[in-house]
Parts: structure tokens; C-alpha cells; sequence
């Protein structure tokens, strides 16, 4: 009898990317440079794009067609392989087949995926909503689940979080949809008290956007107004912060064998062309941050040890950037997380990872194993 020479199958890679959030673009960006450092010895890879109306579609495996070309944001319309074909996840555990249904033909099966490395950021994906339909799926995936994900996205109760565990936040305030739209003076009547309590400027923000999409730096009361608008323009709830004075630090978190483990930290510096540093000084003037940040040893101890207690108190999976204001008293306050930070390889959280001995290629590869190993469902 002759021996069975088969190889076995690769692990199959569903890079999901898009969606409907304001942080498309970027979305498509980070799905690239991953969908580049893929070892393509080591997985098959199949690359989903979810459109901004919400389809998800098949699209082209061309990472050159993904990044931002002369101030030009990609989008997965422009790389779809049909204008209507859609991709449907499995409903039952039981089973991983992935079909792709296009109008007026049969389905199509695409095959089994292994796991999923889910790029959205922004609501419904970076939220919980895509985690909580691939925990239905039965479908490991990278990064944080159900909770953690939502926590992390919604800025009110990722700080609620953190104070719960002791850690240290700046002063923020919360309109809710309903306290805008039922009386918006007795509304901004609370944002003006809380600006008479820690001074002006404030800063505007959706409670859970990210890319510092709809974020504005207001400097008196007069600017109010088209501030909350435009924040309401990408979600309902808005939440107001004061202006913390000092440096900003950044601090990436990876899970590895024995535990999270802290990256050294970065510093974004001062950018000197915009008033903070908002979408277009991080992406599209590609404003740069110094790593390792010159803070000394006992700061970076700190730090480090800050980041992963963030992590731990949202129960997050996987990886995690947690941001940082070192203030002139010589104090951290951490500002929020991001579950699925930026990823592309000038991105803060892999350029940290690289300055602390992990690789690019090797980040990825870490992070789709550890998805590997890790079951769906209560864990």
C-alpha cells in the first residue's frame, strides 16, 4: 500500500474589512498591509470586503490597490469582484462553508475558513457586532469578543471601566441622544457647566467613533453648537472631554503564551499644522511618533503596567493600543483603548511591537495562531 503523500490543508485566513463605519477607508488600509503579510506558505487567505451600504462581497486579493494613493482613500466598492454577489458566513457551528450568493445563479461555496482577522474599525465591527455574529458562526476570530469589543468602542463605559478598577482618567462629561433632542438648552446648559468646572477648550467627540472622525476642539461657547452636530453627525451620543495638559502616550498590548505583555511606549509629538492630532494629521499627513517615547525608565515601567491593567479590566483578547495623557505633574490618565488599533506597518501599535523584537510579519502571524487556539463561545 502506498503511502499517503497529501499535504495537509492550510489554515484558511478570512480578512474582513470595510463596513459601514466612517473608519472605512482606514479599514481598507489596514486590511492591506495585512493581506500583504500574510505568510502565504503558512495560510490561505480570503479576502471579504463589507461595502458602506453593508454587503459583503468578495473581493480582489491586491494589497497594492489598498493603501492611500496621493491624498486618495481606498474603498471596497472599487475592489469588489461583482457589483451584487454577496458572501454569507454559516449560520450553523457546524459547520465553516462560506458561500457567496450572486442574483439569477446557484450559490457558490468558497470553502472552509479557519478563522477570522476582522480590520473594521468603527461601529458595526470593531463594536461587538461582527464578534457577536461570528460567536454565532461557531468562527474563531482575531482580537476581542463580544464584550470587550463593545466596551472598547463606547468611550462613556470603557471609562466607567477604568474607574471601576482604579485607574486613572481625565474629567468627561455625556449627552445622551435623548437629553439633545428632547432639550437641547438644558443639554448644553451641562456641557457649559462642566466647561465653568475645568475650563476651555473641550473636546466634542462621538462616544464611539474612532480615526478622530467628527472630534472638535472647542475653544469657547460660541463653537459649541456645531460641535455637538458635528459629533451627532456619526453617533447620537456624544461625549465631552477637558483638555489634558502634557504629552501623549501610547503603549501597545499583546497576548502571548504567558500572559499580556506591554510593547514599549511611543509619544505622538505636538503636530504643528493642525489643532490636535485629528484624521488628517494621523493618515493623511502622516504626522510621526517617536519609539521608543523619551520618557525614562520608571515612566515606561508605568506606563507599560497601566496598559495592561486596561486590558485586563475590559477582559479584551488578542491585542490592544491603550492611549495616555502624561501630564505635567508627572501623572498618566489614560484616555481609551482601541481593541483593533491601526495597523498598517507605520501604524503606532506595530511600530511598537517592532521596537520591542516582534516583527511585523510575526505580529500577524501571532495573533492569527492565538485565534487558532482559542474556542468560540463563554470563555
Amino acid at each position: 500500500m502506498s503511502e499517503n503523500t497529501q499535504s495537509p490543508r492550510k489554515p484558511r485566513v478570512a480578512v474582513v474589512f470595510g463596513g459601514r463605519s466612517s473608519e472605512h477607508a482606514i479599514s481598507v488600509v489596514t486590511a492591506g498591509a495585512v493581506l500583504k503579510a500574510i505568510d502565504r506558505t503558512k495560510y490561505d487567505v480570503l479576502p471579504i470586503g463589507i461595502t458602506r451600504e453593508g454587503r459583503w462581497a468578495l473581493t480582489a486579493d491586491a494589497p497594492e490597490r489598498m493603501a492611500i494613493a496621493e491624498r486618495s482613500l481606498p474603498d471596497v466598492a472599487q475592489l469588489a469582484e461583482s457589483e451584487t454577489g454577496g458572501v454569507v458566513l454559516p449560520v450553523d457551528p457546524a459547520s465553516r462553508e462560506v458561500v457567496l450568493h450572486e442574483p439569477g445563479s446557484l450559490p457558490q461555496a468558497l470553502g472552509e475558513v479557519d478563522v477570522v482577522f476582522p480590520m473594521l474599525h468603527g461601529p458595526y465591527g470593531e463594536d461587538g457586532t461582527l464578534q457577536g455574529l461570528l460567536e454565532l458562526s461557531g468562527i474563531p476570530y482575531v482580537g476581542a469578543g463580544v464584550l470587550a469589543s463593545a466596551v472598547g468602542q463606547d468611550k462613556e463605559y470603557m471609562k466607567r471601566v477604568f474607574v471601576s478598577y482604579g485607574l486613572p482618567v481625565g474629567p468627561y462629561e455625556v449627552i445622551r441622544p435623548r437629553e439633545w433632542d428632547r432639550n437641547p438648552a438644558e443639554a448644553r446648559k451641562k456641557i457649559v457647566e462642566f466647561a465653568a468646572d475645568h475650563g476651555w477648550p473641550l473636546f466634542v467627540k462621538p462616544a464611539r467613533g474612532g480615526s478622530s472622525v467628527g472630534i472638535t476642539k472647542v475653544d469657547d461657547l460660541s463653537g459649541l453648537d456645531d460641535a455637538v452636530e458635528e459629533a451627532r453627525r456619526y453617533d447620537p451620543k456624544i461625549i465631552v472631554e477637558a483638555l489634558l495638559r502634557g504629552r501623549e502616550i501610547e503603549c501597545g498590548v499583546l497576548e502571548f503564551e504567558d500572559g499580556p505583555r506591554a510593547s514599549v511606549p511611543a509619544e505622538i509629538p505636538p503636530v504643528t499644522d493642525h489643532d490636535f492630532y485629528d484624521f488628517e494629521a494621523k493618515y493623511i499627513d502622516s504626522a510621526s511618533g517617536l519609539v521608543p517615547a523619551p520618557i525614562g525608565d520608571e515612566a515606561t515601567a508605568e506606563v507599560q503596567r497601566l496598559a495592561v491593567a486596561a486590558y485586563e479590566a475590559v477582559s479584551c483578547e488578542g491585542l490592544v493600543r491603550a492611549d495616555f495623557f502624561l501630564t505635567e505633574d508627572g501623572e498618566f490618565v489614560i484616555n481609551e483603548i482601541n481593541t483593533m488599533p491601526g495597523f498598517t506597518p507605520i501604524s503606532m501599535y506595530p511600530r511598537m511591537w517592532q521596537e520591542s523584537g516582534v516583527s511585523y510579519p510575526e505580529l500577524v502571524d501571532r495573533l492569527i495562531q492565538a485565534a487558532l487556539t482559542r474556542s468560540t463561545g463563554l470563555r
